[in-house]
C-alpha cells in the first residue's frame, strides 16, 4: 500500500479544506512547486493533485500550477477536479499526468466516463466522494440520490484504474478514516481502492491496509501539513521488514 501526499489547489495556492468547505480553508504555501518537490524528496512515488476551483466551476482553474508541478518532479502525478470532457482528459495526460480522476462526470455523464476509459484504459480513476453513503458532486457542493456502492456496481465493467473513496465528513478533520465504509467499498469494488479522508496517524494507515490486497493506497493531506504525521515515518511503518 502506497502513501500518497495530496496537494489541494485553490486560487493557485496549496490549501486544505474542512469537509470540502471552500470557505473553511487553511493556506499552507504559495509555492506549489516547492511542495511537490518536497514530497518527491521525502520518498513519494505518486502525488495526488486536486484543482478545488475546477471541481466547483467545472473546468480547470489551476492548470498553470499543475503544469509547473509536472515539469518540476519526476514521480507520478494524478489529477482531479473539474475534468468534465475528453479534451481536458487528453490535455492532462499529454502534459504528463499519469492518471486523471473523474468524479462528478462519472455520475452525470456516463458516456464521457465510458469514452475516457476506452481511450485511456486504467488511466482513469473513479473519484467516489460520499456524504452519509451518497455520492457528492460539483466539488462536494451537491449530494445525489445515488449510493456510492450502487455507482461502483454500475461501472464495474469499465477499464477504471482504481477507485478513490473519500468520506467527506472525515476529510480534513483528523479523526480517522471511515473504516466500515471503506470495507464495504473494498468488498463491492472490482477495482483497486485508494482511501482518502481523515487519515492522520500511522495506526490509521495500518487499519486501512488491513482491509486487504485490494487497497492500493491512502491519500493523506492535512495530517502531513500540520505535522501530525511524518511522511517518512509512515513509509517506514508500511515497509515490510526482512
Amino acid at each position: 500500500m502506497v502513501v500518497i501526499p495530496a496537494i489541494d489547489l485553490k486560487d493557485g495556492r496549496c490549501v486544505r479544506l474542512r469537509q470540502g468547505d471552500m470557505a473553511a480553508e487553511t493556506v499552507y504555501s504559495d509555492d506549489v512547486v516547492g511542495i511537490a518537490r518536497k514530497w518527491q524528496q521525502s520518498g513519494a512515488g505518486l502525488i495526488h493533485v486536486v484543482d478545488l476551483n475546477g471541481a466547483v466551476d467545472g473546468e480547470p482553474k489551476n492548470l498553470f500550477q499543475i503544469e509547473a508541478v509536472l515539469k518540476a518532479v519526476t514521480v507520478h502525478v494524478q489529477v482531479g477536479g473539474g475534468i468534465r470532457n475528453i479534451e481536458t482528459v487528453r490535455r492532462y495526460l499529454q502534459a504528463g499526468v499519469s492518471r486523471v480522476v473523474l468524479g462528478t462526470s462519472a455520475l452525470t455523464d456516463r458516456a464521457f466516463l465510458e469514452q475516457a476509459c476506452t481511450e485511456f484504459p486504467r488511466q482513469i480513476l473513479l473519484g467516489l466522494d460520499a456524504r452519509a453513503g451518497k455520492v457528492a458532486v460539483k466539488g462536494w457542493t451537491a449530494v445525489s440520490d445515488t449510493s456510492a456502492i450502487d455507482l461502483l456496481k454500475e461501472v464495474g465493467g469499465l477499464a477504471i484504474g482504481a477507485v478513490i473513496y473519500t468520506d467527506i465528513a472525515r476529510d480534513g478533520m483528523l479523526n480517522g478514516p471511515n473504516v466500515p465504509a471503506l470495507k464495504e467499498v473494498t468488498a463491492s469494488s472490482s477495482f483497486p481502492v485508494i482511501a482518502s479522508g481523515g487519515i492522520s496517524r500511522i495506526e490509521d494507515l495500518l487499519a486501512v491496509r488491513s482491509l486487504g490486497p485490494r487497497i492500493e493506497g491512502a491519500i493523506v493531506g492535512k495530517a502531513l501539513y500540520d505535522g501530525k504525521l511524518d511522511y517518512q515515518a509512515a513509509l517506514a511503518a508500511l515497509t515490510p521488514h526482512t
